[in-house]
């Protein structure tokens, strides 16, 4: 009777110290939702967006310090920097840190924007399905340090007339954890587009859902 006893109480402690053993290598994932000064809206472990001010803690997540264009935030006592509509892993897998998948949130005009990194450089993206390829003023492409006089030259209509664009291959663009090797860019002479057009040479490796106002982009491969 004893020994039945005793095993039947060291099954289960068995399995609370398996589970919390898994959860101490749990990853904790947060994106990046809404950039303030001084505050940041964040999604922490898939949780629904949370307002957190400079100084606040939630779930392991600390926003050390927040503007318009990016949040430096504690995750696990690591400090990242995130723009808008980027995210990060960090725990006990960090391979799971190459492909979290990005969130975004429409905004009044039904546009989804984020931030993405070319060449090291932060630049602000609109999704745009109607674009077969990522798009770009010529100021952008001297900020990402785009050697685009170089691409192939060609003409395009936009709605301030005939413009010369020059088609590039970006090394590397990264959405977020995202990272995707060898995309077709359009750069257009002069100040169109305003932001960086999300065009379908990038999003056809990425899978899109949309579920109400978030839009989430996962990598395909």
């Amino acid at each position: 009777m004893k020994a039945s006893k005793k095993n039947g109480i060291l099954k289960p402690l068995s399995m609370a110290l398996l589970l919390l053993s898994q959860l101490a290598f749990a990853d904790t994932q947060v994106n990046v939702v809404g950039l303030f000064s001084g505050s940041a809206v964040l999604m922490i472990n898939g949780s629904g967006p949370q307002t957190l001010r400079a100084g606040q803690t939630v779930n392991g997540v600390k926003l050390v310090s927040a503007d318009s264009t990016s949040a430096t935030l504690l995750v696990e006592g690591k400090r990242k920097v995130l723009g808008m509509g980027q995210a990060a892993s960090i725990g006990g897998a960090p391979s799971a840190e190459n492909n979290v998948p990005v969130k975004l949130f429409v905004d009044s005009r039904g546009h989804f924007f984020g931030n993405m990194s070319v060449n090291g450089a932060s630049l602000k993206y609109v999704v745009d399905t109607g674009a077969s390829a990522v798009s770009m003023n010529s100021a952008d492409a001297k900020y990402a340090k785009i050697d685009y006089l170089k691409g192939q030259k060609a003409q395009s209509s936009t709605a301030n007339g005939i413009t010369d664009v020059y088609v590039v291959k970006l090394n590397t663009l990264k959405l977020g954890s995202i990272t995707l090797n060898n995309v077709e860019c359009v750069v257009h002479e002069g100040g169109f587009p305003t932001e960086v057009l999300l065009g379908m040479s990038a999003l056809n490796r990425l899978d899109m859902t949309r579920d109400s106002q978030v839009m989430t982009l996962t990598k395909k491969y």
